[in-house]
């Protein structure tokens, strides 16, 4: 296999954390001289992995105490020596905080969903600062346009609503929301979308939003756009989280977007694959082997929006 040759299980299963969530690592990269005598040295220290983009080094540890006892003598050695160094010891549930620290992985998200998620997904796409961001720009860009037209927000159940709730977090106007829920039915031919709950506003008149976690083929939109239009509204727009263009099948007007994707298989932050991932505050990309034989089945009730 291509890479370093690790020493431990461990240390290769923390190398594939750091490539999931892109983290850029040196595997061993330096060795420090703690000790010398006449002239020659009698003992080093190796870390085992630096982490150049937060200049960091890591020791991975297990619970086994006569070697923690050792690796800590070891490191105060070598902070007493080389105290620019920036170096911390690791222990398994460290690696959870160590991440959450530095805004790569919540901890609320639990080791045993986050453990199935590297099984299943190749790596973060947008890290859940990069989403925050980007929900913050879209509502400064939406309050803007709207500061005095009285906006209603129509979100599309049921992933929107973790972008829909921040999304008007950031908008200090006065609008409101509702909702609609579509449903995508098993046949192969004719229209495969009806709706199974629709607004309780009147949108005669009124400014309209359609907030969409993702938008993909394009059909469902055009068809909840020919829909509301239908009603007419003074004035209809879209905004997206996610637009994945590669997969477009029918053009849609779409003013606000967050994220402009290729053709992969996103979870998190809403966007789920069987009904899971929906409470990462993330974007992540799965594995095509995860999804493929989803793709080829009939639609059925685990369909994402992402078939849309």
């Amino acid at each position: 296999m291509d890479g370093p040759l690790f020493a431990h299980p461990s240390e290769r299963e923390f190398a594939r954390i750091l490539d999931f969530y892109r983290i850029a690592w040196q595997y061993e990269p330096r060795s420090f001289i703690l000790h010398e005598q006449d002239g020659q040295v009698s003992e080093m220290f190796t870390p085992d992995f630096y982490l150049p983009d937060l200049d960091l080094y890591l020791e991975l540890t297990t619970m086994r105490q006569r070697l923690v006892t050792k690796k800590n003598r070891k490191l105060r050695r070598l902070q007493e020596l080389y105290p620019e160094i920036n170096i911390r010891l690791l222990y398994k549930r460290d690696v959870y905080e160590l991440l959450a620290k530095y805004g790569y992985h919540p901890a609320e998200v639990e080791p045993p969903q986050f453990d199935e998620l590297l099984r299943e997904a190749k790596h973060i796409l947008f890290p859940e600062r990069q989403v925050r961001e980007t929900v913050r720009r879209l509502g400064m860009e939406l309050s803007g346009d709207y500061a005095d037209r009285h906006p209603l927000l129509v979100g599309v159940l049921k992933g929107v609503t973790f972008f829909l709730a921040d999304l008007i977090r950031q908008m200090p106007i006065e609008l409101e929301i509702d909702f609609m829920a579509i449903s995508q039915l098993g046949t192969r031919g004719g229209s495969a979308v009806r709706i199974v709950k629709d607004l309780e506003q009147d949108i005669a008149g009124r400014h309209v939003v359609l907030v969409e976690d993702i938008v993909d083929t394009g059909l469902t939109l055009r068809f909840l756009l020919g829909y509301l239009a239908q009603r007419q509204p003074a004035s209809l727009e879209v905004c997206t989280l996610v637009d994945k263009q590669p997969r477009r099948l029918v053009d849609v007007p779409i003013r606000y977007v967050g994220f402009q994707v290729g053709d992969e298989f996103l979870v998190g932050y809403g966007l789920d694959f069987r009904r899971r991932y929906r409470n990462l505050p993330f974007l992540s990309a799965l594995k095509p082997e995860t999804y493929r034989a989803d793709a080829t089945a009939e639609p059925g009730p685990y369909t994402s929006a992402q078939a849309r």
